[in-house]
């Protein structure tokens, strides 16, 4: 693994802070990015410890995004139309925004962070909260019958060793099973220069060769892929094991492929071109800030994204920046953001007034945020986004 990129010390992304906590000293951890050459791979390089960073205060709640809500309706319509699965394994089923979608009967969701397994339980899912390895996988075969369709949204890139996911997942799923995946899209990242995507918890960013490279030797394959909106750009892939045969490889995955050879994905020299744009964003973002601060502008930073959190400790952005943030996830708000301090507030309409800037943190949820808050842009409220570079949104 070759380093191309270092964001500096960043502390852990969700561990939001309580006022008692702003005595005690964070931890940080050094954030470096690299590339493997022979596995196409992208990953951080200092790995932190699951528990340390997915246990009982875990603060993102997918529910809390309509974009989400609606993408995961849609892809449930698709399972139950094309694939008609008796029984559906999610891994890190959150807060249980995908399978509110299927029957109780039909589903098990793996979710290791207490405080979410404690929402898919109340509702009735049979819900193991454990990390997923090959232990759960025998113990999900042993009281279950063979799995239909695994799906995971923004998990995989959370776990360090995928050998154990896919090798778990291949004794769970049956021969004519179908497994799904959903993270981050690389080719977004690179060509929105969204380092933000890199964080503790996001160990990997995936691209659709290292996908297959990493399945290869599981007799796995991919045989459908769809980009998606999500996160600022994610890629969805359709995986069955290559005995199945019934199931034909669509010409998604042929083009995909030719498009991330076509960015040269493949070449360690394009993630040096990427290092060199973020550095040149990181001075612009900085400049834009201090060219505000300036003129006694106020500026509130808008969803307390683990995205933000790595360009604000990044840019050394802090308090004498930004007044607050405000956001609506209630396991975030009334607290302090990691590194930075800066107090999040929980959304109310008045916290706008007398506001002159606002920050998109949550700036993949841009057109979402744009038409609630159409009122602050036309008295003359100003957006800051950094992606995909630092400027101004005016109305």
């Amino acid at each position: 693994m070759k380093k191309f990129l270092d964001l500096g010390m960043q502390p852990l992304a969700n561990k939001y802070l309580l006022k008692k906590d702003l005595k005690k000293k964070e931890q940080f951890y050094h954030l470096e990015i690299g590339f493997d050459n022979k596995t196409k791979l992208v990953s951080i390089l200092n790995k932190v410890s699951s528990k340390k960073m997915f246990n009982s205060n875990y603060p993102y709640r997918s529910s809390m995004s309509k974009t989400m809500i609606s993408s995961f309706k849609k892809l449930s319509n698709k399972i139950t139309k094309v694939y008609k699965p008796k029984l559906i394994l999610e891994i890190g089923s959150n807060d249980g925004s995908l399978i509110k979608n299927f029957n109780k009967k039909n589903v098990i969701c793996v979710e290791p962070c207490k405080n979410l397994a404690k929402i898919t339980k109340k509702k009735g899912y049979k819900t193991y909260s454990e990390y997923w390895n090959i232990n759960l996988a025998k113990k999900i075969k042993l009281n279950h019958q063979k799995v239909d369709l695994v799906y995971s949204a923004n998990t995989l890139s959370h776990i360090p060793n995928l050998d154990s996911v896919f090798k778990s997942i291949c004794h769970v799923m049956s021969d004519k099973g179908v497994l799904i995946i959903e993270d981050p899209s690389l080719m977004e990242c690179l060509k929105k220069v969204a380092y933000d995507q890199f964080y503790n918890e996001h160990i990997y960013v995936f691209s659709l060769m290292a996908i297959k490279n990493l399945i290869r030797k599981y007799n796995l394959e991919v045989f459908d892929v769809e980009k998606l909106m999500t996160h600022g750009g994610s890629v969805r892939y359709f995986i069955k094991k290559k005995s199945n045969s019934k199931i034909r490889i669509n010409q998604n995955v042929k083009k995909q492929l030719k498009d991330e050879l076509k960015y040269k994905m493949n070449k360690f020299s394009t993630y040096i071109q990427f290092k060199n744009k973020v550095e040149l964003s990181k001075k612009k973002l900085i400049n834009i800030f201090s060219n505000i601060k300036k003129n006694n502008k106020k500026i509130i930073g808008y969803g307390s994204t683990a995205k933000s959190v790595t360009v604000l400790n990044y840019c050394n952005i802090k308090t004498e920046t930004l007044d607050y943030f405000l956001d609506t996830t209630p396991d975030k708000t009334k607290k302090y953001m990691p590194g930075t301090r800066i107090y999040v507030n929980k959304y109310k309409k008045n916290l706008l007034d007398n506001v002159d800037y606002i920050f998109l943190g949550a700036w993949n949820f841009k057109d979402e945020i744009f038409k609630k808050e159409k009122k602050f842009l036309k008295k003359g409220g100003k957006f800051i986004t950094h992606v995909p570079f630092p400027k101004i949104i005016k109305h």
